[in-house]
Protein backbone atom coordinates (compact mmCIF):
# COMPACT_ATOMS: atom_id res chain seq x y z
CA UNK A 1 0.00 0.00 0.00
CA UNK A 2 1.15 3.58 -0.50
CA UNK A 3 1.92 5.87 1.78
CA UNK A 4 -2.01 7.57 1.65
CA UNK A 5 -3.07 4.90 1.60
CA UNK A 6 -1.89 3.61 4.61
CA UNK A 7 -3.12 6.72 6.04
CA UNK A 8 -6.28 7.18 4.89
CA UNK A 9 -6.85 3.35 6.27
CA UNK A 10 -5.57 4.56 9.93
CA UNK A 11 -7.79 7.79 9.48
CA UNK A 12 -11.25 4.98 8.82
CA UNK A 13 -9.67 2.75 11.68
CA UNK A 14 -9.65 6.16 14.39
CA UNK A 15 -13.25 6.78 13.25
CA UNK A 16 -14.68 3.38 14.40
CA UNK A 17 -12.72 3.97 17.77
CA UNK A 18 -14.26 6.75 17.90
CA UNK A 19 -17.52 5.17 16.92
CA UNK A 20 -16.94 2.63 19.70
CA UNK A 21 -16.51 5.12 22.52
CA UNK A 22 -19.59 6.54 21.36
CA UNK A 23 -21.31 3.17 21.89
CA UNK A 24 -19.54 2.14 24.80
CA UNK A 25 -20.98 5.08 27.11
CA UNK A 26 -24.35 3.27 27.43
CA UNK A 27 -25.27 0.05 28.30
CA UNK A 28 -28.15 -0.24 25.21
CA UNK A 29 -25.55 0.91 22.52
CA UNK A 30 -22.45 -1.21 24.50
CA UNK A 31 -22.67 -4.27 22.53
CA UNK A 32 -22.57 -1.91 19.06
CA UNK A 33 -19.57 -0.39 20.74
CA UNK A 34 -18.29 -3.26 21.17
CA UNK A 35 -18.62 -4.60 17.22
CA UNK A 36 -17.05 -0.27 15.96
CA UNK A 37 -14.26 -1.58 17.75
CA UNK A 38 -13.36 -4.97 16.57
CA UNK A 39 -13.85 -3.37 12.89
CA UNK A 40 -11.69 -0.49 13.89
CA UNK A 41 -9.11 -2.80 15.84
CA UNK A 42 -9.24 -5.32 12.20
CA UNK A 43 -8.46 -2.62 9.43
CA UNK A 44 -5.76 -1.16 12.10
CA UNK A 45 -3.83 -4.62 11.79
CA UNK A 46 -4.55 -5.62 8.53
CA UNK A 47 -3.06 -2.22 7.17
CA UNK A 48 -0.01 -2.94 9.29
CA UNK A 49 0.21 -6.01 7.91
CA UNK A 50 0.64 -4.49 4.39
CA UNK A 51 3.37 -2.66 5.43
CA UNK A 52 5.31 -5.52 7.01
CA UNK A 53 7.97 -8.11 5.52
CA UNK A 54 7.99 -10.74 8.28
CA UNK A 55 4.42 -12.22 8.12
CA UNK A 56 5.02 -15.36 9.26
CA UNK A 57 6.16 -14.01 12.96
CA UNK A 58 3.67 -11.90 13.35
CA UNK A 59 0.38 -13.52 12.29
CA UNK A 60 2.62 -16.32 14.01
CA UNK A 61 2.26 -14.24 17.41
CA UNK A 62 -0.83 -12.75 16.55
CA UNK A 63 -2.34 -16.79 16.58
CA UNK A 64 -0.36 -17.22 20.18
CA UNK A 65 -1.98 -14.19 21.74
CA UNK A 66 -5.20 -14.39 20.17
CA UNK A 67 -5.51 -18.35 21.30
CA UNK A 68 -4.32 -17.26 24.89
CA UNK A 69 -6.25 -14.07 25.03
CA UNK A 70 -9.54 -16.40 23.75
CA UNK A 71 -9.27 -19.02 26.32
CA UNK A 72 -9.13 -16.56 29.53
CA UNK A 73 -11.59 -13.88 28.58
CA UNK A 74 -13.92 -17.45 28.35
CA UNK A 75 -12.73 -18.99 31.06
CA UNK A 76 -13.07 -15.77 33.41
CA UNK A 77 -16.21 -15.27 35.52
CA UNK A 78 -17.50 -11.55 35.00
CA UNK A 79 -17.14 -11.47 38.80
CA UNK A 80 -13.83 -11.99 38.16
CA UNK A 81 -13.36 -8.90 35.14
CA UNK A 82 -12.00 -6.34 37.28
CA UNK A 83 -9.00 -8.72 37.63
CA UNK A 84 -8.97 -9.85 33.96
CA UNK A 85 -8.73 -5.80 33.03
CA UNK A 86 -6.12 -5.49 35.33
CA UNK A 87 -4.08 -8.22 33.50
CA UNK A 88 -4.64 -6.73 29.91
CA UNK A 89 -3.46 -3.35 30.76
CA UNK A 90 0.04 -4.78 32.75
CA UNK A 91 -0.04 -6.73 28.77
CA UNK A 92 -0.21 -3.12 27.50
CA UNK A 93 2.36 -1.72 29.34
CA UNK A 94 4.97 -4.31 28.94
CA UNK A 95 4.34 -4.57 25.09
CA UNK A 96 5.31 -0.55 25.15
CA UNK A 97 8.77 -1.49 26.94
CA UNK A 98 9.41 -4.34 24.79
CA UNK A 99 9.19 -1.65 21.50
CA UNK A 100 11.28 1.02 23.35
CA UNK A 101 13.54 -1.27 23.75
CA UNK A 102 13.79 -3.31 20.11
CA UNK A 103 13.64 0.22 18.91
CA UNK A 104 16.58 1.58 21.07
CA UNK A 105 18.61 -1.48 20.51
CA UNK A 106 18.31 -1.10 16.18
CA UNK A 107 16.57 2.39 15.38
CA UNK A 108 16.88 1.69 11.71
CA UNK A 109 14.47 -0.84 11.40
CA UNK A 110 12.08 1.10 13.19
CA UNK A 111 12.54 3.65 10.48
CA UNK A 112 14.81 6.13 12.91
CA UNK A 113 18.22 7.31 12.79
CA UNK A 114 21.50 5.12 13.82
CA UNK A 115 22.26 8.02 15.95
CA UNK A 116 18.60 8.47 17.91
CA UNK A 117 18.37 12.62 17.87
CA UNK A 118 17.26 13.91 21.08
CA UNK A 119 13.22 14.04 20.18
CA UNK A 120 13.29 10.09 19.60
CA UNK A 121 15.06 9.73 23.04
CA UNK A 122 12.53 11.95 24.38
CA UNK A 123 9.76 9.61 23.21
CA UNK A 124 10.92 6.59 24.04
CA UNK A 125 12.03 7.06 27.46
CA UNK A 126 8.19 8.53 28.20
CA UNK A 127 6.89 5.55 26.51
CA UNK A 128 9.25 3.12 28.70
CA UNK A 129 8.33 4.70 31.79
CA UNK A 130 4.56 4.87 31.47
CA UNK A 131 4.84 1.32 30.22
CA UNK A 132 6.68 0.33 32.65
CA UNK A 133 4.68 1.60 35.16
CA UNK A 134 1.88 0.34 33.95
CA UNK A 135 3.09 -3.04 33.86
CA UNK A 136 4.05 -3.02 37.71
CA UNK A 137 0.97 -0.97 38.71
CA UNK A 138 -1.40 -3.67 36.65
CA UNK A 139 0.29 -6.51 38.12
CA UNK A 140 -0.26 -5.43 41.61
CA UNK A 141 -3.62 -4.47 41.06
CA UNK A 142 -4.65 -7.68 39.66
CA UNK A 143 -3.26 -9.25 42.52
CA UNK A 144 -5.51 -7.22 44.90
CA UNK A 145 -8.40 -7.49 43.03
CA UNK A 146 -7.63 -11.25 42.74
CA UNK A 147 -7.17 -11.74 46.85
CA UNK A 148 -3.41 -12.55 46.67
CA UNK A 149 -2.16 -10.03 48.10
CA UNK A 150 -4.47 -7.76 50.92
CA UNK A 151 -6.48 -4.75 49.60
CA UNK A 152 -5.72 -2.73 52.34
CA UNK A 153 -3.44 -0.19 51.73
CA UNK A 154 0.25 -0.98 52.67
CA UNK A 155 2.28 1.81 53.77
CA UNK A 156 5.26 2.58 55.42
CA UNK A 157 7.46 5.40 56.66
CA UNK A 158 8.78 7.55 54.19
CA UNK A 159 7.32 6.23 51.48
CA UNK A 160 6.22 9.35 49.15
CA UNK A 161 9.97 10.71 49.98
CA UNK A 162 11.55 7.41 48.55
CA UNK A 163 9.05 7.67 45.64
CA UNK A 164 10.00 11.43 45.53
CA UNK A 165 13.63 10.43 45.06
CA UNK A 166 13.30 7.28 42.88
CA UNK A 167 11.87 10.24 40.47
CA UNK A 168 14.31 12.40 40.55
CA UNK A 169 17.12 9.49 40.18
CA UNK A 170 15.04 8.00 37.11
CA UNK A 171 14.80 11.43 35.67
CA UNK A 172 19.18 11.93 36.54
CA UNK A 173 19.24 8.81 34.31
CA UNK A 174 16.67 10.18 31.70
CA UNK A 175 18.59 13.05 31.32
CA UNK A 176 22.58 11.06 30.98
CA UNK A 177 20.25 8.60 28.19
CA UNK A 178 19.51 12.40 26.43
CA UNK A 179 23.10 13.68 26.01
CA UNK A 180 24.48 10.27 25.53
CA UNK A 181 26.02 10.45 22.25
CA UNK A 182 25.83 6.92 21.38
CA UNK A 183 23.07 4.05 22.91
CA UNK A 184 23.55 4.26 26.62
CA UNK A 185 22.03 1.19 27.96
CA UNK A 186 22.77 1.35 31.51
CA UNK A 187 20.88 4.77 31.79
CA UNK A 188 18.03 3.52 29.90
CA UNK A 189 18.18 0.24 31.82
CA UNK A 190 18.23 2.18 35.22
CA UNK A 191 15.60 4.31 34.37
CA UNK A 192 13.35 1.59 33.15
CA UNK A 193 14.02 -0.75 36.16
CA UNK A 194 13.25 2.39 38.92
CA UNK A 195 10.25 2.96 36.49
CA UNK A 196 9.06 -0.42 37.51
CA UNK A 197 9.88 -0.05 40.83
CA UNK A 198 7.69 3.40 41.30
CA UNK A 199 4.81 1.83 39.57
CA UNK A 200 4.73 -1.16 42.64
CA UNK A 201 5.32 1.60 45.15
CA UNK A 202 2.32 4.19 44.02
CA UNK A 203 -0.35 0.88 43.79
CA UNK A 204 0.47 -0.75 46.96
CA UNK A 205 -0.71 1.92 49.42
CA UNK A 206 -4.17 2.13 47.93
CA UNK A 207 -6.93 0.30 49.15
CA UNK A 208 -9.60 -1.68 47.69
CA UNK A 209 -11.97 1.39 47.61
CA UNK A 210 -10.07 3.19 45.44
CA UNK A 211 -9.62 0.46 43.01
CA UNK A 212 -12.01 1.67 40.54
CA UNK A 213 -10.45 4.83 40.24
CA UNK A 214 -6.82 3.11 39.89
CA UNK A 215 -7.97 0.62 36.93
CA UNK A 216 -9.50 3.64 35.30
CA UNK A 217 -6.23 5.71 35.88
CA UNK A 218 -4.35 2.15 34.30
CA UNK A 219 -6.39 1.98 31.43
CA UNK A 220 -5.14 5.73 30.86
CA UNK A 221 -1.62 5.29 31.46
CA UNK A 222 -1.76 1.86 29.29
CA UNK A 223 -2.92 4.60 26.40
CA UNK A 224 -0.59 6.91 27.36
CA UNK A 225 2.63 4.83 26.65
CA UNK A 226 0.77 3.21 23.51
CA UNK A 227 0.93 7.16 22.22
CA UNK A 228 4.22 7.67 23.47
CA UNK A 229 5.78 4.52 21.17
CA UNK A 230 3.76 6.00 18.44
CA UNK A 231 5.08 8.94 18.51
CA UNK A 232 8.35 7.05 18.50
CA UNK A 233 7.64 5.11 15.60
CA UNK A 234 6.27 7.69 13.65
CA UNK A 235 2.85 5.26 13.49
CA UNK A 236 -0.21 7.71 13.46
CA UNK A 237 -2.16 4.85 14.40
CA UNK A 238 -0.59 4.29 17.70
CA UNK A 239 -0.60 7.95 17.96
CA UNK A 240 -4.75 8.08 17.77
CA UNK A 241 -5.57 4.88 19.66
CA UNK A 242 -3.26 5.87 22.45
CA UNK A 243 -4.66 9.12 22.76
CA UNK A 244 -7.80 8.13 22.47
CA UNK A 245 -7.09 5.61 25.58
CA UNK A 246 -5.53 8.00 27.52
CA UNK A 247 -8.04 11.30 27.38
CA UNK A 248 -10.64 8.73 28.00
CA UNK A 249 -9.14 6.62 30.86
CA UNK A 250 -8.24 10.34 32.41
CA UNK A 251 -11.74 11.83 32.36
CA UNK A 252 -13.13 8.30 33.66
CA UNK A 253 -10.70 8.94 36.76
CA UNK A 254 -11.72 12.19 37.32
CA UNK A 255 -15.40 11.31 37.13
CA UNK A 256 -14.64 8.87 39.85
CA UNK A 257 -12.43 10.42 41.63
CA UNK A 258 -15.78 13.67 41.84
CA UNK A 259 -17.63 10.78 42.73
CA UNK A 260 -15.62 10.02 46.09
CA UNK A 261 -15.40 13.99 46.13
CA UNK A 262 -11.54 13.50 46.49
CA UNK A 263 -8.79 14.97 44.61
CA UNK A 264 -7.04 12.56 42.30
CA UNK A 265 -3.79 12.88 44.27
CA UNK A 266 -4.92 12.15 47.65
CA UNK A 267 -6.13 8.40 45.74
CA UNK A 268 -2.56 8.18 44.28
CA UNK A 269 -0.63 9.63 47.10
CA UNK A 270 -2.31 7.72 49.79
CA UNK A 271 -4.37 4.46 51.08
CA UNK A 272 -7.75 5.49 51.56
CA UNK A 273 -9.30 5.46 55.10
CA UNK A 274 -6.11 4.63 56.62
CA UNK A 275 -6.59 6.70 59.42
CA UNK A 276 -9.31 6.73 62.30
CA UNK A 277 -11.02 3.71 60.59
CA UNK A 278 -10.26 1.70 63.70
CA UNK A 279 -11.43 4.10 66.16
CA UNK A 280 -14.93 3.99 64.36
CA UNK A 281 -15.18 0.26 64.34
CA UNK A 282 -14.38 -0.05 67.59
CA UNK A 283 -17.64 1.77 68.88
CA UNK A 284 -18.97 -1.49 67.24
CA UNK A 285 -19.52 -3.48 70.45
CA UNK A 286 -21.66 -0.82 72.00
CA UNK A 287 -24.50 -0.34 69.37
CA UNK A 288 -27.29 -2.59 68.66
CA UNK A 289 -28.91 -4.01 65.78
CA UNK A 290 -31.90 -5.75 64.66
CA UNK A 291 -31.65 -8.73 62.52
CA UNK A 292 -33.99 -10.80 60.67
CA UNK A 293 -34.06 -13.72 57.89
CA UNK A 294 -34.66 -13.89 54.71
CA UNK A 295 -38.04 -14.79 55.30
CA UNK A 296 -38.89 -11.78 56.79
CA UNK A 297 -36.95 -9.48 54.33
CA UNK A 298 -39.43 -11.52 51.51
CA UNK A 299 -42.54 -10.66 53.54
CA UNK A 300 -41.53 -6.98 53.75
CA UNK A 301 -40.59 -6.58 50.02
CA UNK A 302 -43.76 -8.74 48.71
CA UNK A 303 -46.19 -6.34 50.47
CA UNK A 304 -44.14 -2.68 49.66
CA UNK A 305 -45.42 -0.76 46.56
CA UNK A 306 -41.75 0.30 45.96
CA UNK A 307 -38.31 -1.48 45.78
CA UNK A 308 -35.15 -0.50 45.46
CA UNK A 309 -32.33 -2.68 45.26
CA UNK A 310 -28.63 -1.40 45.94
CA UNK A 311 -26.02 -3.79 44.53
CA UNK A 312 -22.35 -4.00 45.87
CA UNK A 313 -19.32 -6.26 45.73
CA UNK A 314 -21.07 -8.39 48.28
CA UNK A 315 -23.05 -9.22 45.13
CA UNK A 316 -19.97 -9.66 42.68
CA UNK A 317 -18.14 -11.84 45.03
CA UNK A 318 -21.61 -14.02 45.83
CA UNK A 319 -22.09 -14.31 42.54
CA UNK A 320 -26.01 -13.49 43.24
CA UNK A 321 -26.52 -11.94 39.75
CA UNK A 322 -28.73 -14.36 38.83
CA UNK A 323 -30.60 -14.84 42.05
CA UNK A 324 -31.23 -10.90 41.99
CA UNK A 325 -32.89 -11.26 38.58
CA UNK A 326 -35.24 -13.79 39.84
CA UNK A 327 -36.12 -11.66 42.60
CA UNK A 328 -36.70 -8.94 40.83
CA UNK A 329 -39.13 -10.50 38.77
CA UNK A 330 -40.88 -12.36 41.27
CA UNK A 331 -41.65 -9.11 43.18
CA UNK A 332 -42.91 -7.44 39.72
CA UNK A 333 -45.26 -10.33 39.30
CA UNK A 334 -47.07 -9.38 42.63
CA UNK A 335 -46.88 -5.75 41.14
CA UNK A 336 -44.03 -4.03 42.85
CA UNK A 337 -41.92 -1.87 41.22
CA UNK A 338 -38.30 -2.39 41.40
CA UNK A 339 -35.71 -0.88 40.34
CA UNK A 340 -31.73 -0.87 41.00
CA UNK A 341 -29.25 1.82 42.51
CA UNK A 342 -25.82 1.94 41.23
CA UNK A 343 -23.50 4.04 42.13
CA UNK A 344 -20.22 5.13 40.26
CA UNK A 345 -17.55 3.43 42.62
CA UNK A 346 -19.04 0.45 43.86
CA UNK A 347 -17.64 -2.60 43.07
CA UNK A 348 -14.01 -2.97 41.99
CA UNK A 349 -14.06 -1.28 38.14
CA UNK A 350 -16.05 1.52 36.71
CA UNK A 351 -19.06 -0.10 35.31
CA UNK A 352 -18.77 -3.15 37.58
CA UNK A 353 -22.57 -3.42 39.38
CA UNK A 354 -23.45 -2.41 35.77
CA UNK A 355 -21.80 -5.36 34.10
CA UNK A 356 -23.31 -8.40 36.28
CA UNK A 357 -26.50 -6.76 36.14
CA UNK A 358 -26.40 -6.91 32.45
CA UNK A 359 -24.93 -10.07 32.08
CA UNK A 360 -27.95 -11.39 34.52
CA UNK A 361 -30.23 -9.65 31.30
CA UNK A 362 -31.98 -7.23 33.97
CA UNK A 363 -33.67 -4.43 31.79
CA UNK A 364 -31.83 -1.54 31.10
CA UNK A 365 -34.90 0.87 32.29
CA UNK A 366 -34.50 -0.63 35.76
CA UNK A 367 -30.72 0.15 36.64
CA UNK A 368 -30.31 3.82 37.55
CA UNK A 369 -27.62 5.73 38.41
CA UNK A 370 -27.13 7.99 41.61
CA UNK A 371 -28.09 11.19 40.36
CA UNK A 372 -31.08 9.51 38.66
CA UNK A 373 -32.42 8.07 41.74
CA UNK A 374 -31.53 9.78 44.81
CA UNK A 375 -34.15 11.86 45.08
CA UNK A 376 -37.02 8.61 45.09
CA UNK A 377 -35.59 7.01 48.49
CA UNK A 378 -37.74 9.20 50.78
CA UNK A 379 -40.67 7.68 48.78
CA UNK A 380 -39.43 4.23 48.82
CA UNK A 381 -41.00 1.72 51.06
CA UNK A 382 -38.09 -0.78 50.71
CA UNK A 383 -33.97 -1.15 49.86
CA UNK A 384 -32.53 -3.95 49.69
CA UNK A 385 -28.89 -3.76 50.29
CA UNK A 386 -26.68 -6.25 48.59
CA UNK A 387 -23.25 -6.36 49.64
CA UNK A 388 -22.44 -2.26 49.73
CA UNK A 389 -21.03 -0.49 52.66
CA UNK A 390 -19.27 2.45 51.89
CA UNK A 391 -21.75 3.89 49.43
CA UNK A 392 -24.61 4.24 51.21
CA UNK A 393 -22.51 5.52 54.51
CA UNK A 394 -24.95 8.62 56.42
CA UNK A 395 -21.15 9.07 57.90
CA UNK A 396 -20.34 10.71 54.45
CA UNK A 397 -22.70 13.62 55.89
CA UNK A 398 -20.65 14.11 58.91
CA UNK A 399 -18.13 16.74 59.30
CA UNK A 400 -14.76 15.32 60.10
CA UNK A 401 -15.62 11.81 58.82
CA UNK A 402 -12.93 10.52 56.45
CA UNK A 403 -15.45 10.21 53.79
CA UNK A 404 -17.19 13.62 54.20
CA UNK A 405 -18.42 14.75 51.00
CA UNK A 406 -18.53 12.27 49.55
CA UNK A 407 -21.92 11.19 47.53
CA UNK A 408 -24.03 8.28 48.14
CA UNK A 409 -26.65 6.66 47.47
CA UNK A 410 -28.88 7.85 50.33
CA UNK A 411 -30.58 4.80 51.10
CA UNK A 412 -31.08 5.55 54.69
CA UNK A 413 -34.09 8.23 54.00
CA UNK A 414 -35.91 4.95 52.34
CA UNK A 415 -38.91 3.87 55.19
CA UNK A 416 -37.24 0.72 55.71
CA UNK A 417 -33.53 -0.77 54.97
CA UNK A 418 -32.72 -4.37 54.62
CA UNK A 419 -28.78 -5.06 54.54
CA UNK A 420 -27.29 -8.57 53.19
CA UNK A 421 -23.89 -8.46 55.10
CA UNK A 422 -22.30 -11.64 55.82
CA UNK A 423 -21.18 -10.01 58.85
CA UNK A 424 -20.98 -6.50 60.83
CA UNK A 425 -17.53 -5.93 59.50
CA UNK A 426 -16.22 -2.63 58.53
CA UNK A 427 -16.64 -1.36 54.57
CA UNK A 428 -12.28 -1.02 52.99
CA UNK A 429 -12.98 2.40 54.07
CA UNK A 430 -12.18 1.10 57.70
CA UNK A 431 -15.55 2.90 58.68
CA UNK A 432 -18.56 2.21 60.85
CA UNK A 433 -21.74 2.26 59.03
CA UNK A 434 -24.13 3.81 61.67
CA UNK A 435 -27.28 3.03 58.76
CA UNK A 436 -27.22 -0.58 59.98
CA UNK A 437 -27.99 0.56 63.49
CA UNK A 438 -30.63 2.55 62.40
CA UNK A 439 -34.30 1.21 63.37
CA UNK A 440 -35.67 0.95 60.05
CA UNK A 441 -32.67 -1.05 59.57
CA UNK A 442 -32.59 -4.91 59.13
CA UNK A 443 -29.54 -7.05 58.85
CA UNK A 444 -30.37 -10.41 57.18
CA UNK A 445 -26.42 -12.08 57.94
CA UNK A 446 -24.97 -14.66 55.48
CA UNK A 447 -24.31 -15.47 51.67
CA UNK A 448 -25.36 -12.48 49.56
CA UNK A 449 -26.81 -15.44 46.96
CA UNK A 450 -27.92 -18.04 49.72
CA UNK A 451 -29.77 -15.24 51.10
CA UNK A 452 -31.51 -13.60 47.86
CA UNK A 453 -32.41 -17.44 46.87
CA UNK A 454 -34.03 -18.14 50.20
CA UNK A 455 -35.88 -14.83 49.62
CA UNK A 456 -37.15 -16.12 46.43
CA UNK A 457 -38.00 -19.12 47.83
CA UNK A 458 -40.47 -17.46 50.02
CA UNK A 459 -42.28 -14.94 47.83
Amino acid sequence: MSANSVALAYLIASVFFILALKGLSSPLTARRGNLFGMVGMAIAVATTLTITKNWALILACIALGGAVGAVVARRVQMTAMPELVAFMHSLVGLAAVFIAIAAVNNPVSFGLPAILPMGSKLELFLGTFIGAMTWSGSVIAFLKLSGRMSGAPITFGGQHMVNLILAVVMVAFGLWFFFSETTNWTAFAAMTAIAFVLGFLIIIPIGGADMPVVISMLNSYSGWAAAGIGFSLGNPMLIIAGSLVGSSGAILSYIMCKAMNRPFLSVILGGFGSEGGAVAASDQGQKTYRSGSADDAAFLMGNADTVIIVPGYGLAVARAQHAVKELAEKLHSKGVNVRFAIHPVAGRMPGHMNVLLAEAEIPYEQVLEMDEINSDFPNTDVVLILGANDVVNPAANVPGSPIYGMPILEAHKARTVMVVKRSMAAGYAGLDNDLFYMDKTMMVFGDAKKVVEDMVKAL
